[in-house]
């Protein structure tokens, strides 16, 4: 197995398991295991189990990232812009289920806490802030915290994903838009 195909192995194994046993319940022979490579190499490309979490989730937000930069457009308005980031993620979390387990998982641990802090404190400077920020000034949305925007705004669509998934609501293209849209409302004066 060629060397970058190793480590995307290990990345999907370490994914997989992670969302299915959880962090601890994830030891680094069953992701070895899985990936098919020997344990010593995972050494090889991670020097931790903690760096390996930490570049599963970065790998991750970039594939959310590069699929949310699909088809958004500057030009647009800060609604229509907001409508194609909650649609892209809600479309992402349910046609990739577990990916958005690894995601929540990771949000809802230590290993998340400093990225959200760099986010919510405004030390990471990325699209969705800057569009909340450039919303703000505008006065198209509530002057809240931006902790409490990304609550209103992603909140309802992590749980609607999370229901999708266990099958207590199915979501078609018109539902997610009307959520995506009751989420754009809840954020206005």
């Amino acid at each position: 197995m060629e060397s970058t195909n190793k480590r995307i192995a290990v990345i999907q194994a370490a994914m997989e398991l992670i969302a299915e046993n959880g962090f601890h319940g994830t030891p680094m022979s069953e992701i070895a295991k899985r990936a098919g490579v020997a344990a010593g190499t995972i050494y090889h490309y991670f020097e931790s189990k903690d760096a390996l979490i930490e570049a599963t989730y970065a790998l991750l937000e970039e594939q959310l990232l590069e699929s949310i930069r699909k088809g958004y457009c500057e030009d647009t308005s800060v609604q229509e812009r907001f409508l194609h980031i909650g649609r892209t993620l809600v479309n992402s979390f349910i046609v990739f289920p577990m990916k958005f387990r690894f995601i929540e998982q990771f949000h809802n641990s230590p290993y998340g806490v400093a990225s959200r802090r760099e986010r919510m404190l405004g030390k990471k400077n990325d699209l969705v802030s800057s569009l909340f920020e450039e919303a703000r000034q505008q006065g198209l949305i509530k002057d809240l915290p931006l902790p409490a925007i990304f609550a209103l705004a992603f909140g309802p669509l992590l749980f609607i994903s999370r229901d999708h998934i266990f099958g207590l609501i199915i979501l078609d293209d018109l539902l997610i838009e009307k959520i995506v849209k009751a989420c754009w409302n809840a954020l206005t004066p």
